[in-house]
């Protein structure tokens, strides 16, 4: 009789038994570690969506000049962008709010009027950042706040 035997099929193809056995030991032990020092964990970063303004807390910048009664100034500032912006003799007193949801930004305020005071300031959410006055005739004036 002829059958089949177990015994018989295991001192044939032992090598290739004993192999299966030690990828499968291999396998699960691999996973194991895995698991214990923790690289199947995974790693979350924020992504180019989570970098964009939420407007959660707008930021309120106002830019003041001020100067001797019916005195004109030339103005040159800083808008949201960083990009600048110039007013030509423009009647004192003199005021621009910004509003940005940007976490910083950098507030330039110049001035140059034609009377014998001039002043600016840089206020953000009702706080003054600088202020600045100059009693010169025809002076020159800036404020600056780097943090705005």
């Amino acid at each position: 009789m002829s059958g089949f035997s177990v015994a018989a099929l295991a001192k044939r193809q032992w090598i290739a038994i004993v192999s299966i056995v030690v990828i499968a030991l291999v396998a699960f032990t691999v996973t194991r570690l895995h698991g214990v020092f923790g690289s199947d964990n995974e790693v979350s970063r924020a992504g180019s969506d989570a970098l964009e303004n939420t407007g959660y807390n707008p930021k309120h910048v106002l830019f003041e000049v001020f100067g001797s009664p019916g005195s004109v100034a030339t103005i040159n500032y800083l808008d949201i962008h960083a990009q600048p912006q110039h007013v030509d003799n423009v009647p004192l007193p003199w005021s621009q709010t910004l509003t940005t949801d940007d976490p910083t930004m950098y507030a330039d305020l110049r001035a140059q009027g034609d009377g014998d005071t001039i002043g600016c300031r840089i206020t953000v959410n009702g706080i003054v950042k600088d202020e600045r006055s100059s009693n010169n005739v025809n002076g020159y004036i800036a404020c600056l706040d780097k943090t705005a």
